[in-house]
């Protein structure tokens, strides 16, 4: 991405870090820490380690009429002046004394936000770099980015500096900071499970000071379809668990200008043709196998009608089908200015199709299941593309056994697939055939693994005393998946340097067959902040090492903070480890 550097302003921070490559680099390791998260990609703290309070009067100048930056502004400046955040840490080394006292700095006045590009859309590779100084001889602190999506990542990691009462701040710091992947998302299905507006409002906050940038909302599948359309209200008034759990026009806008407030794209997902059971309560007749039992006890595994309890796929077979498909993605495109929208294409079952009629005769003259497929793609890929839409697929689309359609109905220009399955091998297969990828790897970032499975009546829990007959405790994609399995993902793994540009980030995923609001924040926090840092500046230290032991006392102090900021991030450590820094790691290698 080439990106101009012509303001003054451009060229005196370029200097200050030329000067500064000469000042030795911040490690956590050492007694010169600044703990932030998402770890910048460069932070330099110059050697005195001087702190500086905060003045009582502290401001942020923003001469800029930018609605969303306006209201990070407002936000970050009673943030930065209230919370009053003392780590957790009793080594921390903001905390402890310097013998003797380095000269005192000028309490700190106010930041002075500079930006280039002020209109710059928050879309897909939007530039989020920006620069910090913060001087030991000046009242006032530059940030200084390219567009108004960098200046809050920027905010936020200033508001990271801030800390105890009275409120201080470390001086002769210089932080440049760019993200390595452009894409850094979190995926809610609220569709198995109904989520308020405070609740996803909640997590797109927390995903903003986390650095994310893409709220991936999963909105409908068999479960229930809780979206109000004003062209199909009956899919809501009949498919959702009812009327106090819908989500309204004005709760779309509402969650969308919150997501700008703070610089998280929403992407919708309407997943189709499978799960979409829930159409069948207004729309019987275009769905097949609805309502049905998902796997009969007399049928085989491969002959089941969905991949989970909660049967029904779209027929696109009926002309109604694309009649009743195109009112709702119209209707959804007007309510998300998004270039991205996701169209699900995944667990095709075949077993689901047979039981029509109509696909039964079409298959019993030669037709078979994958071209039923390309015809539900055929005729909906081009119109959401009218629609200036950028279309995201499950990988199915394309790598799944049995139902797929080929990549030459899929214009790479135009699509960008998911790939959840089989590790690096898909993220390959995908960028092999020239499409982009995001990658949410159920091995690393499926965020539901490992609380067992939620099915009634199963008999592997039977267990003879003594017996290991459900090493997986149930659940398929066992075990659960910690925050340094997340965090130690290479989601680039075996691919080129020239196949990686085509893999645009990732996404950890929060499926709702056993997660509600009363689980939330646990379940998410702080185990998506792990991919967020390795997505953000890497897992990897200066020297390439994996800097996972590294990362566990910033995390532990950034999980203390996000729950002071009303997060309920659950604790990766006991107290007594966060408050004894190293005490609590492994020194021997796992065997």
């Amino acid at each position: 991405m080439v990106r101009s550097h012509t303001s003054i302003s451009n060229v005196v921070a370029l200097i200050f870090f030329l000067v500064l490559l000469i000042i030795p680099s911040v490690q956590s390791t050492t007694a010169t820490t600044i703990d932030v998260w998402p770890k910048p990609r460069l932070l330099r703290w110059a050697p005195l380690h001087q702190l500086s309070l905060l003045s009582p009067s502290f401001t942020i100048a923003s001469p800029y009429d930018h609605p969303h930056l306006s209201s990070a502004v407002s936000r970050y400046l009673t943030l930065i002046k209230t919370e009053h955040h003392l780590p957790s840490s009793v080594n921390n080394p903001l905390t402890a004394t310097s013998s003797p006292p380095p000269p005192p700095s000028p309490p700190l006045q106010s930041l002075h936000i500079f930006i280039h590009r002020l209109h710059a859309p928050l879309h897909h590779g939007v530039n989020e770099s920006y620069t910090l100084h913060v001087p030991n001889d000046r009242p006032t602190a530059n940030l200084t980015a390219e567009t108004p999506w960098g200046a809050m990542r920027g905010l936020e990691t200033f508001s990271q500096l801030v800390w105890g009462r009275p409120s201080r701040v470390p001086v002769g710091v210089y932080v440049w900071d760019d993200p390595i992947f452009p894409h850094r998302g979190l995926l809610l299905d609220t569709s198995r499970n109904y989520y308020g507006v405070g609740d996803i409002m909640r997590t797109i906050y927390a995903m903003s000071a986390n650095k994310m940038n893409v709220f991936h909302w999963h909105i409908t599948d068999s479960p229930s379809f809780p979206l109000n359309l004003p062209s199909e209200p009956g899919l809501a008034a009949k498919g959702s668990y009812g009327d106090d759990m819908q989500y309204s026009p004005d709760d779309v806008k509402k969650i969308v200008e919150f997501g700008l407030d703070h610089g998280v794209r929403v992407i919708p997902e309407i997943d189709s043709p499978g799960h979409t059971g829930s159409w069948a309560e207004a729309y019987p007749e275009i769905v097949t196998c609805a309502n049905m039992f998902w796997w009969p006890a007399e049928s085989k595994w491969e002959d089941r009608l969905a991949a989970e309890p909660g049967t029904g796929q779209l027929n696109p077979l009926n002309p109604k089908t694309y009649q009743v498909f195109k009112n709702v993605i119209s209707d959804v495109v007007k309510m998300f200015p998004e270039p991205f929208f996701h169209a699900g294409a995944d667990e095709v079952t075949p077993g689901c199709w047979k039981t029509d009629p109509t696909i039964q005769s079409f298959l019993s003259n030669g037709g078979s299941l994958s071209q039923v497929l390309e015809k539900f793609v055929n005729e909906t890929f081009p119109y959401i593309v009218s629609l200036h839409r950028t279309v995201i697929y499950w990988e199915d689309v394309l790598l799944d056994g049995v139902v797929k359609v080929d990549s030459s109905i899929l214009d790479p220009k135009y699509t960008i697939l998911q790939t959840w399955n089989n590790g690096p091998n898909n993220t390959k297969k995908i960028v092999d055939a020239g499409y982009r990828a995001i990658v949410s790897s159920a091995d690393y970032y499926y965020l539901d693994c490992g609380h067992g499975g939620f099915l009634g009546n199963d008999s592997q829990y039977d267990q003879l005393v003594g017996s290991d007959t459900v090493s997986n405790g149930g659940s398929w994609c066992a075990p659960f998946k910690t925050w340094q399995t997340i965090y130690n993902y290479d989601i680039t793994y075996g691919l080129s340097e020239e196949k990686a540009t085509l893999v645009l980030g990732g996404e950890v995923a929060l499926w709702s067959e056993q997660a509600d609001p009363t689980v939330l924040d646990s379940r998410l926090w702080p185990r998506a902040s792990a991919m967020a840092e390795a997505l953000w500046s890497g897992n990897r230290d200066e020297t390439g090492k994996k800097r996972y032991a590294e990362a566990t006392d910033r995390l532990n102090e950034w999980r203390h903070r996000m729950v002071s900021r009303g997060i309920g991030a659950e604790p990766i450590q006991p107290l007594w480890c966060v408050r004894n820094p190293g005490m609590c790691n492994a020194v021997h290698a796992s065997i």
